[in-house]
């Protein structure tokens, strides 16, 4: 069967348009490009200060520069990156790329064993990490790991005042941050010693390797996905087809307080906003909730990014209520599934919809979304981008029939190279002819849209009938007095496994019965809950998705 066979047996009624060979380019391309057509206008904000692209291009060369010239770093050498939204961040990220180098993005809050885990599979050259954390590098590297370390202060890249302020921050609490016993080099330093610039400087390649991406558990050896320069920027290309000519001809402003070290804002904010020219509002903390709706009381942006667990928090945090809405434009919701409830409380509160789509880190990691001017909450994840393929298989890697649920298979030009030095994992997921299959299980509607079910190593077998548990949690999180819920399976000896429920109450009026009763009002008799137990929090990772394997 030819590739167009495919598309039309399996994708969308019309066929999907295919990428402009031209709108691909390299992450240094793609970045120089926008600095020069962009040169005045803002291009990110942190902490109340703002630079524009000309500035920001300035100090990505000098960084650049440095990694060359000081640190003698050759090509595709990898570069860690363990920062927290910020100024530094991006210098970094660009300045690493700039220098043809490879990314290996790095969660700062993780623990010293899973950074060490991580550094070392990614058998990194050099570090760049916030100073507040580098006490987690004495006991875990050795003589052979990382020849250079770069500690990055908070008020790194902020003007006097402001810095003088997180000067003051980090003297209150440097009593409470455990002293590192290494001597590194200075971000400040790296930026204001005099190197050469010149445009000799080694230059990548389409299909080289740009980014290595962490994705999946944090014990033992963690998968990491090769996304090259191809990858990325054709994701970038496709989702902004996908925006249209006149949101990207306009000057827009975007809020992004979900971290750039995840996949979904460093593509979909990063990436592409500064593609068109975007101002990004980067903020360092999702959780803070005060300084997050002062933010957005204060720059009123066009478009945001948001997963589930964010919206449902910003819906109730003091303040929110009289935020002015009147310049959104866009609201995506990724991550994780958007709950009904939470949409509809979104949209009766800020006259927006969010705009839910679906993406891995396999893909780079857009793969459908919902059409940009969609009105109202669809409850699916749309249609796939431009020169993306989808297929539902079985287990056998059949095709399921129309409308029938499987797992979703991806094919098109985002889609990785593979897991870096694990070639098991790499045949297990891709196929000799590109498809990727994604462990998420999803159906085709009659208008050829996506609807995701759950992840196929969550479903619940209960005498044979499958759970679905993100369907469950949705009846939950609708009803009154829950703040969040998870499902999850457990060993049963009369059906196999059984559903668990887990609520984090948002009224003390709230009780095992009341949730039971309207589960038996919504849910078939074998997706009810044989167990309920209420907690405090739930365990979630950085973008806020609930851990359901930590429950187990």
């Amino acid at each position: 069967m030819t590739r167009a066979d495919t598309t039309n047996l399996d994708g969308p009624e019309q066929p999907v348009a295919a990428l402009d060979a031209a709108d691909v380019r390299t992450l240094p391309a793609m970045f120089e490009l926008a600095c020069t057509r962009y040169a005045t206008r803002p291009a990110f904000s942190s902490f109340s200060h703002t630079m524009d692209y000309r500035e920001v291009a300035r100090y990505v060369r000098q960084f650049s520069a440095f990694l060359l010239g000081e640190l003698r770093l050759g090509p595709s050498e990898r570069v860690a990156i363990i920062l927290p939204n910020g100024l530094p961040y991006v210098v970094a990220f660009f300045g690493v790329l700039d220098a043809g180098l490879v990314v290996a993005n790095v969660n700062p809050l993780a623990t010293a064993l899973e950074m060490q885990i991580q550094l070392s599979t990614a058998a990194v050259s050099a570090l760049v990490i916030l100073e507040n954390v580098a006490w987690k590098l004495d006991d875990i590297l050795d003589e052979h790991q990382a020849k250079s370390v770069v500690s990055v202060a908070v008020g790194d890249l902020l003007p006097l005042p402001e810095r003088a302020a997180m000067d003051f921050v980090q003297r209150v609490v440097r009593d409470s941050i455990p002293a590192t016993r290494r001597e590194y080099r200075t971000f400040s330093a790296a930026l204001s010693r005099p190197y050469d610039t010149r445009d000799d400087r080694p230059s990548a390649c389409l299909d080289d390797v740009a980014l290595l991406q962490f994705t999946g558990g944090t014990t033992g050896t963690p998968k990491c996905a090769m996304l090259t320069h191809r990858n990325l920027s054709s994701n970038v290309a496709q989702i902004r087809a996908w925006l249209g000519h006149a949101f990207c001809a306009a000057p827009q402003t975007v809020f992004t307080p979900l971290p750039l070290f995840h996949i979904f804002a460093l593509t979909a904010s990063l990436l592409t906003f500064v593609d068109i020219g975007g101002h990004n509002i980067i903020l360092p903390d999702p959780r803070d909730l005060p300084a997050l709706v002062k933010v957005l009381h204060r720059t009123r942006p066009n478009a945001l990014l948001g997963v589930n667990t964010l919206f449902n928090a910003l819906l109730d945090a003091p303040g929110f209520d009289t935020i002015d809405w009147s310049r959104l434009r866009l609201v995506i919701g990724g991550g994780a599934a958007i709950h009904p409830s939470v949409a509809a409380r979104w949209q009766a509160a800020t006259g927006m919809p969010i705009i839910e789509g679906y993406g891995l880190t396999e893909a780079s990691p857009v793969v459908c979304v919902n059409p940009s001017d969609a009105k109202h909450f669809s409850a699916s994840v749309g249609y796939p981008l431009p020169s993306t393929e989808l297929s539902i298989r079985t287990d056998h890697g059949d095709r399921v029939a129309p409308g029938g649920i499987g797992e979703v298979w991806v094919r098109g030009p985002q889609v990785m190279r593979g897991y870096w030095m694990n070639p098991a994992e790499t045949a297990r997921v891709l196929s000799s002819d590109g498809w990727l299959r994604t462990g998420d299980m999803g159906y085709l509607t009659a208008t050829r849209m996506l609807v995701l079910v759950d992840r196929k190593k969550d479903v619940v077998i209960v005498s044979g009938f499958k759970v679905y548990p993100s369907e469950v949690e949705a009846v939950v999180s609708a009803l009154a007095g829950v703040s969040a819920a998870a499902v999850v399976g457990v060993p049963d000896e009369r059906s196999g496994q059984a559903v668990k429920l887990f609520i984090v109450p948002a009224s003390p009026d709230l009780s095992k019965a009341v949730v039971l009763a309207h589960c038996r009002s919504c849910l078939s008799a074998y997706k009810i809950p044989r167990f309920v137990e209420f907690r405090e929090h739930l365990p979630v990772d950085q973008l806020g998705k609930v851990l359901r394997r930590a429950l187990i």
